[in-house]
């Protein structure tokens, strides 16, 4: 969002409500794609 930082909150008004502005980490994802970039499922959405 123009004109805002970090713990600033923008908000988008509607069903959409307000988000607080969040730091972008620049490291690198690299190890996240070696392991095929696969998140796990939480074990909860086994049991529907």
């Amino acid at each position: 969002a123009y004109g805002k930082s970090v713990g600033d909150y923008v908000d988008y008004g509607g069903l959409l409500g307000r988000a607080p502005i969040m730091e972008v980490r620049k490291i690198s994802g690299a190890k996240f794609v070696n392991r095929g970039g696969r998140i796990p499922a939480p074990t909860r959405s086994l049991t529907n």
